[in-house]
């Protein structure tokens, strides 16, 4: 027989590949919105989430320091610049926190902070508990490293709170860190004094660690008012703060975000060395951003009132829309950038969007994508530009309308 490539003998050898990454299939709404796209037709996007194309005014000189004469000079350090990690604990001071520089480790992005992590802290088949509904990130982060995600519930009756008896309920003898977001992405959810207390508890009672996910922490809403800015100010348990540069300053391509690290001496002492461990043999970090990083700051922060002001003009919209459609109503969020519609469950949340798209030609994400546990939901981002973001609102108002006025009809 003649050979053929891979094999002998007409056999041909499989290609192995890791189980680690997830299937490439696009889902039906990115099937259609690509057809769409590619008919030219145009679109009105709710779910952009990228604030370099939110139409917001960013300073001609907010990246002048990158070219500063620091950044010519490569003296790297496993945990990030000291000058570096100083300006990350005085944003954190901002917040009430009082962090000292040498419980900071940076990385390129959260997304890596979280491979950090699961490295140091999990063997492969270890488990980390996650909150649903909450951003579907959670499970390609921790499948990449060998981890299982083990989803925990918040309460639908207390404003998708959090619950720490729900989360204890699923602690197992594999169980090595307890994921918490706040403001949570999508429904807004930010921690209490008490929250924080009852989990730092469990955390410490099972040897846990507790992550907090706090990149939302600059855009607080007035219903977040009385709770902490930072787990860091109430927790006692191991527990590690994340953050950065795409959420704080809105610069996702500067490529820098932040570990702090609370609790006792001697668990955030071996913690933090076996960061510093992983952060050498990646030393991810370029040195300009670090060297820039207390300007960049400094002058971010016109964007970041931006970014406040266009999530309270939008949700101010948003209200205002939903108030003549009794059909529709708002989750309201006290913090973050997106905001989550109740639907009528006239059909599945899929066929819904898919409507919404294909028809009105309107872009919004199904409660689905983020683990609602129940039907209809709908999400949209608070970072559109207030223009579209009315008409697209507007149009998924005259959607549910029209299908409220089949429901009451009823069969013909």
């Amino acid at each position: 027989m003649p050979r053929t490539p891979g094999g002998e003998s007409g056999i041909v050898a499989p290609v192995l590949r890791s189980h680690r990454v997830p299937g490439l299939a696009l889902n039906r709404l990115s099937a259609a919105r690509n057809a769409l796209q590619n008919q030219g037709v145009p679109l009105i996007d709710l779910t952009g989430s990228n604030p370099t194309r939110a139409g917001l005014h960013y300073p001609d000189d907010l990246l002048a320091s990158l070219a500063g004469p620091a950044g010519l000079h490569y003296g790297p350090d496993p945990r990030g610049l000291p000058a570096a990690r100083a300006a990350v604990c005085a944003e954190l001071g901002r917040h009430g926190a009082a962090v000292d520089p040498g419980r900071v480790v940076l990385t390129a992005s959260t997304s890596e902070a979280y491979a950090f992590l699961f490295k140091v802290l999990c063997d492969p088949g270890d488990e980390v508990l996650v909150p649903v509904p909450s951003y579907p990130l959670f499970e390609i982060l921790s499948g990449l490293e060998a981890v299982r995600a083990v989803p925990y519930p918040l309460d639908p009756h207390g404003g998708w709170s959090y619950d720490a008896d729900a989360i204890a309920a699923r602690v197992t003898a594999r169980t090595r860190a307890v994921i918490v977001v706040s403001p949570n992405n999508p429904t807004g959810t930010v921690l209490s004094s008490a929250d924080v207390r009852a989990l730092s508890a469990c955390c410490a009672t099972h040897g846990v660690t507790l992550i907090a996910d706090e990149v939302f922490m600059d855009y607080r809403l007035p219903a977040a008012s009385g709770h902490p800015p930072t787990v860091l100010t109430d927790t006692t348990c191991l527990t590690v703060s994340l953050g950065g540069l795409s959420k704080a300053v809105g610069l996702p391509q500067l490529k820098l975000a932040w570990m702090a690290v609370a609790g006792p001496d001697r668990d955030a002492r071996d913690l933090l060395d076996r960061l510093e461990l992983v952060g050498d043999s990646f030393l991810s970090v370029g040195t300009p951003i670090q060297a820039a990083l207390p300007a960049i700051f400094a002058r971010g922060a016109a964007v970041r009132d931006q970014i406040r002001a266009r999530v309270v003009d939008n949700l101010s919209s948003l209200r205002r829309h939903l108030a003549a459609s009794p059909a529709l109503q708002l989750l309201e969020p006290a913090g973050g950038w997106t905001a989550v519609l109740r639907v009528p469950s006239t059909g599945s949340e899929e066929a819904l969007a898919l409507d919404l798209l294909e028809r009105h030609h309107v872009v919004v994400q199904p409660g689905y994508f983020y683990d609602f546990p129940s039907e209809a939901w709908l999400v949209v981002s608070l970072l559109v530009e207030p223009e579209p973001f009315a008409r697209g609102i507007e149009r998924i108002v005259a959607a549910t309308a029209m299908e409220s006025d089949k429901m009451d009809q009823g069969p013909r």
